[in-house]
């Protein structure tokens, strides 16, 4: 048996994809140890706290070795897979199911600018639960989201010891053969604490199933003297452990997202101002622009005009556009608009914008919103794409929400609600009419945003939604 040369194997390792991230979790491996792999090609994707992205491989050869399955958390800067690029064959082989032990390594490890020292490399997350489904908030799509169970960097919660199997069930033999299971079905026993060498399979041609899982993580009755008040122990307390509650980890994104938002809401002293306007000119303006040709194939709806009322208000009152920097004591002042547009997507709230929309005229603005939300939707927003934003935009009325008090982005100094818009009684010229009318919420960084400054870019955006002929004299 011939054994590979050291210089005939590569290590790929874990790149920095967003600008100063440190580690990623390997979400799904596109080859397998034996494939053949070509410059260029896609081996896996990886979720950072920004997005999901897919790493290319930058050699060609044969797969060796993945090092790390599916779920693991790697830091940057440590080897993933390792290919050989001698051209020989190489021995097919299983993916592994657990993370690989690393010998550890002392002394400094080499690690991003701005970061220090890395003292480890990997850490493998806690197996998750069952996938439920579950509903988020869309600020330019609706789309449904799955939920995981299982808890980021704690231990799976301590489980009863198995029963011993009576003497006629079958035992598992003392073989080195892998349980034959699917990897939720591993994931659901790692988080029951179930050994699945030891599970009775009952499923085709001996896999093990989630109810085989369940039932091994039941405890058995317990065997009570021959009293009359002794009962059988009840089955549904086995239900109520597994399937009443469901653990979300916290991670990638919704990590990123989370720790955001408590930075924000606890350091930026938060002020919302509300206007509720009728805004039955500007629907029917968002018609007339369907039909229009310059618009064909482009998305026309209410939060195009919205956001165009924005940018002209921003132009009107350049000030709202602006920062607050901490450590030199200054207000900077943007003389750029990069509009975010909040959005759920399956790995949780992002914030991408839309680079320098000030400049864009009305139909590359529907052309550039379009374009992110159909990325964002297909969960391919990059990392650039959500970095540099200056003033954000949720869309909360698509649930048929009235409207809400938004969180600032970090770094920003406003943020917009646009809210549900209904038919309503409204008094229009004197009479009460039926209009289509809804409700705007402002938030702002009070520490730069004064409520004059903040009052008059609402009370613009208002104005044009009121009287959409107002972009024409206004932008």
């Amino acid at each position: 048996m011939t054994t590979m040369t050291e210089a005939s194997v590569r290590e790929f390792k874990m790149p920095d994809v967003g600008e100063g991230l440190t580690e990623a979790e390997i979400l799904k491996w596109y080859v397998k140890p034996g494939d053949t792999v070509t410059d260029g090609q896609v081996v896996c994707e990886v979720e950072t706290a920004k997005a999901a992205v897919e790493l290319p491989i930058p050699y060609d050869g044969v797969v060796r070795e993945l090092h790390f399955p599916e779920g693991t958390t790697v830091d940057v800067g440590t080897s993933i897979i390792a290919v050989d690029v001698s051209g020989g064959a190489a021995p097919a082989q299983e993916a592994p199911a657990e993370p690989k032990e690393q010998p550890k390594q002392e002394g400094r490890q080499p690690v991003l600018v701005g970061y220090g020292v890395s003292t480890s490399s990997t850490k493998r997350r806690p197996r998750k639960g069952p996938e439920v489904p579950v509903q988020q908030a869309s600020a330019a799509l609706q789309s449904e989201l799955n939920g995981h169970g299982g808890r980021e960097g704690t231990a799976p919660p301590a489980q009863a010891p198995t029963a011993a199997a009576p003497a006629t069930a079958p035992t598992a033999a003392p073989s080195q053969e892998r349980p034959l299971a699917k990897p939720p079905v591993r994931k659901l026993a790692k988080d029951l604490g179930v050994d699945l060498a030891t599970v009775t399979p009952t499923g085709p041609d001996g896999i093990i199933t989630r109810e085989d899982v369940h039932a091994a993580a039941a405890p058995a009755p317990e065997v009570a003297a021959p009293t009359p008040a002794a009962a059988p122990a009840a089955p549904a307390a086995v239900a109520y452990d597994t399937t009443r509650e469901t653990r979300i980890p916290v991670k990638g994104v919704r990590k990123a997202t989370a720790a955001a938002m408590v930075g924000s809401a606890f350091t930026a002293p938060h002020v919302t101002e509300f206007v509720t306007v009728d805004v039955t000119r500007t629907m029917k303006l968002v018609e007339e622009l369907k039909a229009d040709k310059e618009f064909a194939g482009l998305r026309v709806n209410p939060l195009l005009l919205i956001a165009k009322a924005l940018l002209v208000a921003i132009k009107r009152n350049p000030d709202i556009n602006a920062s607050w920097d901490e450590a030199n004591q200054e207000i900077v002042v943007k003389h750029y608009v990069n509009l975010g547009i909040a959005a759920a997507t399956p790995r949780g709230l992002i914030v991408p914008n839309i680079k320098d929309a000030h400049d864009k005229t009305l139909p590359q603005l529907a052309e550039a919103l379009g374009e992110l939300v159909t990325t964002a939707r297909e969960g391919k927003t990059s990392p650039a794409a959500m970095q540099g934003g200056t003033v954000t935009i949720t869309n909360v009325g698509v649930f048929g929400v009235d409207t809400g008090t938004p969180i600032l982005n970090p770094g920003e100094s406003a943020i917009l609600a646009m809210g549900a818009i209904k038919l309503q009684p409204w008094v229009h010229k004197g009479k009460v009419k039926p209009r289509q009318v809804t409700t705007l919420a402002l938030s702002f960084d009070h520490r730069l945003v004064d409520g004059e400054l903040g009052s008059k870019v609402l009370a613009d955006v208002a104005a044009i939604l009121e009287q959409p002929k107002r972009l024409i004299t206004w932008a």
